[in-house]
């Protein structure tokens, strides 16, 4: 895989509202942002703090330009955008438990 330039939230202040389908407005916290250097996009890791029927955290992934004021997320496109983010996710899992490099 070739070089991500992955920048983690620093602190809990990196956050933003979404608007889900019934209107209602979701709070949502930044784990990390990248961009790739294989597909030229930039991507946002991020979490709403709710939890699946196992007790793991959701965490979600989409596009985003950086240099738009007024963000609009973008969907996955590809199932190897999907494993590239799940890589980068794994690895940045493994340094937030401790167990990285």
């Amino acid at each position: 895989m070739n070089n991500e330039n992955v920048n983690v939230a620093e602190n809990s202040s990196a956050s933003f509202t979404v608007i889900n389908d019934e209107g209602k407005e979701i709070n949502c916290d930044v784990l990390f942002t990248f961009e790739s250097d294989e597909t030229h996009k930039n991507y946002i890791v991020y979490t709403d703090n709710t939890k699946d029927e196992s007790g793991n955290t959701r965490v979600f992934a989409s596009c985003y330009d950086p240099n738009k004021d007024e963000q609009e997320l973008q969907p996955i496109e590809t199932d190897k955008e999907w494993k590239m983010i799940e890589i980068i996710l794994s690895e940045a899992q493994k340094q937030v438990n401790g167990s990285g490099e």
